[in-house]
């Protein structure tokens, strides 16, 4: 794993150096925020460690140009310790902040975690299928549109959830509950008639005859389940 650390201070850029190559790391340093993106530009890093106070460009423009391309884990480690300073770190997109004076052993368990969290993420990402197909119907998760026999349907964005929901979970049945608490997140507030309308829309959408479904089933007195013969039921 390629690990970058821009910091002014040549010092903490030895240091920290050091103990990433007895964990088995390769380093990349640099000593301002300019430089830092040469490296990131020529090289693959699979983690950056930023100071925020560097010369020419300083830690968060520089992670304002790394969030524009990638999304490989950044730490800060800074003197900066103002609770806006963090504010502002993490709202750029900083996955963690590690405050000046710091312990070198807990900052290496840092970049060990994240660079696992990282590559748990990428594996399940390469593992999940970008297009889920059933039926005539299908949904691209990168685009967020839905298909029927290759044509685009005009969904509502909750309509749209609720849909990939279904596909990702075929022949399974759900109660009006559990799809709200789905597509809504909302553990405690249920609205029945709110489920009831979105499963209506969405027929109107991919059912050639939405009071005769091939699609969406109602399961009397349980809920709604995904199920495709190619007939009228």
């Amino acid at each position: 794993m390629n690990i970058l650390i821009a910091d002014d201070e040549e010092d903490i850029r030895n240091l920290i150096k050091i103990s990433l190559e007895e964990n088995g790391y390769t380093v990349f340093m640099a000593q301002n925020g300019r430089e830092a993106w040469g490296i990131l530009a020529a090289q693959e890093i699979h983690l950056a460690i930023l100071d925020v106070m560097m010369p020419v460009m300083d830690g968060f423009n520089l992670l304002r140009k790394i969030r524009e391309h990638s999304t490989i884990p950044v730490i800060f480690l800074t003197a900066r310790t103002d609770e806006i300073d963090k504010v502002l770190g993490l709202g750029l997109g900083a996955d963690d902040y590690i405050a000046k004076p710091f312990s070198v052993a807990e900052l290496v368990a840092r970049v060990g975690a994240q660079l696992r969290r990282n590559n748990e993420y990428l594996s399940h990402k390469e593992k999940s299928p970008v297009i889920i197909k059933y039926g005539d119907l299908s949904v691209d998760k990168e685009k967020c549109c839905a298909y029927k026999d290759g044509k685009p349907i005009e969904l509502g964005a909750k309509e749209y959830k609720l849909l990939l929901f279904f596909l990702e979970h075929p022949e399974k049945v759900f109660t009006k509950r559990q799809l709200y608490q789905a597509v809504w997140d909302e553990e405690y507030y249920f609205d029945d008639n709110t489920i009831m309308v979105h499963i209506s829309r969405i027929r109107n959408r991919i059912e050639d005859d939405p009071q005769n479904p091939k699609y969406l089933k109602t399961i009397r007195g349980i809920g709604y389940k995904l199920h495709y013969t190619g007939e009228n039921l």
